[in-house]
């Protein structure tokens, strides 16, 4: 992996948001067009009611910093809340879920390497990123019906 050279500026209309794989949380990544190999950075729009998928990485620290709103996240079975420009650095190990138990929109960037990094260049395999239901809402949204079909 080797850095960039010069530098890119990243205009907000530019963004391309989507809804997540598996839990269609809506999300853009800003450093997609950069081609960046050493970071990687995605703004996360949690609506209420709402929670992204719960997971760890092999190698790589994520921080999590809440831009608007109050940010939620469990952390190795700990919920923890986040005031709005506050943020929680995650070891790599520790399972993680950012989560939206409250009436309001919160909006999160999250920083760490990017996706390949996660397995160091071996075959991919879900468990490490996933070793229990990626799917599974914490306690604070008991009732909640997420992720929406479709």
């Amino acid at each position: 992996m080797k850095p960039i050279d010069g530098y890119y500026v990243i205009p907000p209309d530019e963004l391309h948001w989507r809804p997540s794989h598996l839990m269609r949380v809506p999300h853009a990544d800003l450093l997609k067009r950069t081609r960046s190999e050493l970071l990687g950075a995605r703004y996360w729009r949690l609506p209420p009611k709402s929670a992204d998928s719960l997971h760890k990485h092999h190698r790589a620290e994520e921080l999590y910093v809440v831009l608007q709103g109050t940010g939620r996240i469990r952390v190795d079975g700990r919920t923890i809340t986040v005031p709005q420009y506050g943020g929680v650095l995650v070891g790599p190990q520790l399972l993680r879920q950012i989560f939206n138990d409250g009436d309001e929109e919160v909006l999160w960037l999250v920083i760490g390497s990017p996706e390949a990094e996660l397995t160091g260049g071996e075959a991919f395999d879900s468990k490490l990123l996933y070793p229990m239901n990626p799917r599974q809402l914490p306690a604070e949204l008991n009732g909640a019906a997420w992720p929406p079909a479709g």
